[in-house]
């Protein structure tokens, strides 16, 4: 009889513990996404960002919004017991509706260097109260950056890259520092054309000309949207440019260019493949 007794007992602490471990996660950015999926955690992300299509599945979950803005009433409607968001995201007005909702809200900064990614991925892995698979995680991934930083190191070309944002030739921006396409070209070996700014800036003609990169750099996505390489090339004052000479315009998947987080090896090692 006791011993009966101990195991329903035993029986329903593990399902009580297991049932406090649960949590339904939404997710605000695609590299919060792919951290939280490699940590272990991607069946219980219940929502996500409108950025975020890595891994596969990820591309199928509801959206919170339609665009990049986001409201209290479209993330409370997912009961998500934790909300995982970048810097900057979400407004104090969201925030406070969030917690009054008795929601948790971590918002977790990002730094576009290996120091910084490895302090992403454990700062992920303490908002999932998992701070030792976060440092395994950690420890993964920097082996996997030293690995492509050899990688990198053997291949001596440094060339100057121009990052162009194109969401059609309506929409079209450049990558200055401070942003996570400097921070991978330079990891990656080459050097950002883009000089004198911060962050974005239109295109235009004159400051291509001007800046004269060896390689033009897309996502894959931008690239499509403007109707693919050929018309790149035909593109006003392109051929003017080494870039456009050369017929040097390189596309690269956007969730793996920019996301510095566990996937950051592999993308050094693609984009120094492509110089």
């Amino acid at each position: 009889m006791n011993r009966i007794l101990f195991l329903l007992i035993f029986m329903a602490f593990g399902f009580s513990a297991s049932a406090a471990l649960t949590k339904r996660i939404i997710t605000l950015s695609s590299a919060l996404t792919e951290t939280v999926d490699a940590l272990g955690y991607g069946p219980q992300i219940v929502a996500v960002d409108v950025t975020s299509l890595y891994p596969a599945y990820a591309a199928k979950l509801p959206r919170v919004s339609k665009d990049r803005s986001t409201s209290a009433e479209g993330i409370i409607s997912f009961s998500p017991d934790l909300v995982l968001a970048p810097e900057n995201m979400i407004s104090k007005a969201v925030e406070y509706q969030l917690k009054s909702a008795g929601i948790k809200l971590m918002v977790i900064k990002q730094e576009y260097t290996v120091k910084g990614t490895l302090n992403f991925i454990r700062q992920v892995a303490a908002a999932l109260d998992n701070a030792a698979k976060g440092e395994e995680l950690a420890k993964q991934t920097a082996a996997s950056v030293a690995e492509a930083q050899k990688a990198v190191g053997k291949n001596p070309k440094s060339p100057k890259v121009l990052f162009l944002y194109a969401r059609g030739t309506g929409v079209m921006m450049v990558a200055g520092k401070e942003t996570s396409i400097d921070g991978i070209i330079r990891l990656a070996g080459g050097r950002n054309a883009a000089q004198g700014f911060s962050k974005y800036k239109p295109y235009t003609t004159e400051a291509l000309v001007s800046a004269n990169p060896d390689v033009i750099l897309l996502f894959d996505f931008g690239l499509k949207s403007l109707g693919g390489t050929s018309s790149i090339l035909k593109m006003p004052g392109v051929m003017l440019t080494n870039a456009g000479k050369n017929k040097k315009i390189v596309e690269m998947d956007g969730d793996l260019l920019a996301g510095f987080t566990v996937r950051l090896g592999e993308a050094m090692k693609q984009l120094n493949a492509k110089w």
